[in-house]
């Protein structure tokens, strides 16, 4: 089993959609790439502790590729709107992929480009390409949050 972390806007909806990928096995919702330890949500919506609102995606390599987690991760969201997603906007909800190891880094990099060369989008691709640091996971009630109210996928 492999590990991706995406940031893509308010993580309910970009948990249900990954949970639909064929060879992901396991999808937490959570906090990355920010400055206090232990974060809450109610600290991350503050937008001062620096964390992204996140999926941490568990795969299987031999039934999806991390190129296709990349591609699913592009379509569920617009990468040109800077620190937000929809109605909702703070650096929280900012357009990222966090790599967990060179080859990541370098498919991640290669797909934006791509992306951005493809002009599907009229406006610069602002997704920040980091490496991935301590994945706080969130409080339970946000794991399998739109499955567990019965709510329909709140994405864009």
């Amino acid at each position: 089993m492999e590990l991706a972390t995406f940031g893509a806007g308010c993580f309910w909806g970009v948990e249900a959609l990954f949970r639909q990928v064929e060879g992901v096995t396991d999808v937490a919702v959570g906090y990355t790439g920010g400055t206090l330890a232990n974060p809450t949500y109610k600290d991350v919506c503050t937008d001062r502790t620096g964390h992204a609102e996140v999926v941490q995606v568990t795969f299987d390599p031999a039934r999806v590729s991390y190129e296709k987690l990349l591609d699913a991760f592009w379509q569920l969201h617009d990468p040109t709107q800077l620190n937000r997603q929809g109605p909702d906007h703070g650096r929280q909800y900012r357009s990222a992929i966090f790599f967990h190891s060179p080859a990541q880094e370098a498919a991640a990099r290669a797909s934006k480009a791509k992306l951005q060369a493809s002009n599907l989008y009229p406006r610069p691709i602002v997704t920040e390409i980091s490496p991935a640091s301590t994945f706080w996971r969130a409080e339970e009630y946000h794991q399998r949050y739109l499955e567990k109210n019965g709510l329909p996928i709140c994405h864009i």
